[in-house]
């Protein structure tokens, strides 16, 4: 049997979870073809990590990402194939963690509070 190896990624409220076998570089994000579901700056940005280490063609990534919009999950993808490399090879992580595709992006959206539009924005203040 085929080695696969999986990790998860995450970014904002997208989760990614990502196979990764040996093959010939084909991408498959939710049973479509990659360039189907992304657009070319988030395929770029998506896949990065394979790029950075120069193994571009050498593995086949499968993955399913829910959740955020298309580019909160490319971010995701981007985590969980950086993560996914680490568990293939373990020499990987110490470019990846320098590059940092192994931080999760903690960045949220800020909560709306009570008696104001959004999360910092003021309703309009009248002194007269």
């Amino acid at each position: 049997m085929e080695e696969r190896y999986y990790a998860t990624g995450r970014r904002k409220t997208s989760v990614a979870r990502v196979w990764l076998t040996m093959g010939s570089g084909k991408v498959m994000v939710n049973k479509r073809q990659v360039g189907d579901y992304f657009s070319e700056m988030q395929i770029l940005h998506a896949l990065q990590p394979l790029r950075s280490l120069g193994v571009d063609g050498d593995f086949d990534i499968w993955c399913t990402v829910n959740g955020g919009g298309v580019s909160g999950q490319a971010g995701a993808l981007r985590h969980g194939l950086a993560r996914a490399l680490v568990v293939a090879n373990e020499d990987y992580r110490k470019p990846l963690r320098k590059n940092g595709f192994l931080t999760r992006d903690s960045r949220m959206v800020e909560r709306k509070k009570y008696g104001q539009p959004g999360a910092r924005k003021r309703f309009q203040f009248s002194k007269r």
